[in-house]
């Protein structure tokens, strides 16, 4: 398999409380010579500050020092490492039943997310909730690392059940690819190296397993979705005429010469002229940043859309989004909140509560009328305008959208649209 050295894998990591992520991602990084020495020695120090005979792995990933005084981790620590196949960003998001909120952030841009049982405690309800988030993100693979086998003997029996267990949970669900890692991060066995305690393991350890991910582009490389995030006017001597919409291609590829429309208004032109910063081009793909002149004079501002004239988004007031609540106030039906999709802003009330999911049964309860902070289901919302939208599985950028509460100005629930 032949892979490309600066392809980039963004994974995510997740699991209960002490089930060892710090852990795996410290031992990640020490076996595989990704820290510089001086971080190092910092580290032995503190380890032998604390008292600890050996190096603290888990002191690689936690950041700041009121964290490491309270012993835990909180909010999303992002690391960069690189191997000689491939470059990584981790996501490193708590495992605490209130941060839940904290891995929909973490997880929302990953190719892969590594959910850590404790081999002692097996599939609980922070599992099964971390792994329904990891298929509702759509995230295409996801590694079982079944951690501190050492505590259970190195047994077979005890990996096997938690496959079971696992698998019976994951047929419920959406999920493209599982892989199950029996570990122990703390001694480093199926980390970076092969274990010589489990003979009966005869797959890959966790970095030849990244290494050789298959990475699948998350971008929409068909659906040209140009979002408008300002109209360039430049007033210097010789540009006096120039109109350009400048914005992030969310999806698709835009050339020059393409049949386009600009929405809402629906007006049809054709791109003139790309700019990729100070330089003209003659095609653009998705995530560039652009500036694009048409060859007509349309009225288009922020929160507009230039799109293939035979291939539009849905143009909706009314639609069903998948959402998790973050915030610690209830929502509330018919409250008005704003939302923010692409660069569009605009009134919105969540107008009716569909379903709210049990993460432990994965049951639906069509007899909820709000969500508490970290509850997960499906809504409709209500616009005050028009938006232009697309599912989540097709477009994650344009599927994709945030709440926020008016009145304090704090996003109160991320959601996919169905």
């Amino acid at each position: 398999m032949n892979l490309d050295k600066n392809q980039l894998l963004r994974f995510t990591t997740a699991g209960s409380v002490d089930d060892g992520k710090s852990t795996l991602i410290g031992r990640l990084l020490y076996d595989s010579k990704s820290i510089f020495e001086d971080q190092i020695d910092s580290i032995k120090n503190t380890s032998s500050q604390k008292g600890l005979d050996d190096i603290d792995l888990a002191l690689f990933t936690d950041g700041l020092r009121d964290e490491r005084e309270q012993g835990i981790t909180i909010d999303v620590a992002y690391r960069y490492f690189t191997t000689p196949k491939r470059k990584f960003i981790i996501a490193d998001t708590p495992g605490h039943i209130q941060y839940t909120r904290n891995m929909v952030t973490g997880a929302s841009t990953a190719n892969a997310a590594l959910i850590l049982i404790d081999a002692r405690h097996g599939v609980i309800e922070q599992t099964k909730r971390h792994a329904f988030i990891a298929s509702l993100l759509n995230i295409p693979h996801i590694i079982v690392c079944i951690n501190k086998m050492d505590l259970v003997s190195f047994r077979e029996s005890v990996y096997d059940q938690i496959v079971a267990d696992f698998n019976d949970f994951a047929s419920k669900m959406l999920t493209r690819d599982v892989k199950f890692i029996p570990m122990s991060a703390l001694m480093g066995d199926n980390v970076v190296n092969r274990s010589e305690n489990m003979p009966w393991y005869q797959a890959a350890p966790l970095l030849y397993t990244l290494e050789h991910l298959h990475i699948s582009s998350d971008v929409n490389k068909i659906d040209v979705r140009f979002p408008i995030q300002t109209v360039i006017r430049p007033q210097r001597e010789g540009f006096v005429d120039y109109r350009g919409y400048a914005g992030r291609l969310a999806s698709g590829v835009l050339r020059v010469g393409d049949e386009v429309t600009a929405l809402p208004s629906g007006f049809n032109s054709k791109v003139k002229s790309i700019n990729s910063g100070t330089e003209e081009v003659t095609e653009a793909f998705a995530p560039m940043s652009i500036a694009v002149t048409l060859e007509d004079d349309i009225d288009i501002s922020r929160g507009g859309m230039i799109v293939r004239s035979n291939n539009k988004p849905e143009v909706l007031q009314q639609f069903d989004v998948m959402i998790c609540w973050l915030n610690e106030k209830k929502s509330q039906i018919r409250k008005k909140y704003k939302v923010l999709h692409a660069n569009n802003e605009q009134q919105a009330m969540i107008s009716n509560c569909v379903y709210k999911i049990d993460i432990e049964t994965l049951k639906r309860d069509s007899e909820a009328t709000d969500f508490t902070m970290n509850e997960i289901g499906r809504v409709t919302i209500k616009t005050s305008k028009s938006m232009l939208i697309d599912g989540y599985r097709e477009n994650r950028t344009t599927g994709s959208l945030i709440l926020i509460d008016p009145d304090t100005n704090e996003t109160v629930a991320a959601g996919m649209i169905v």
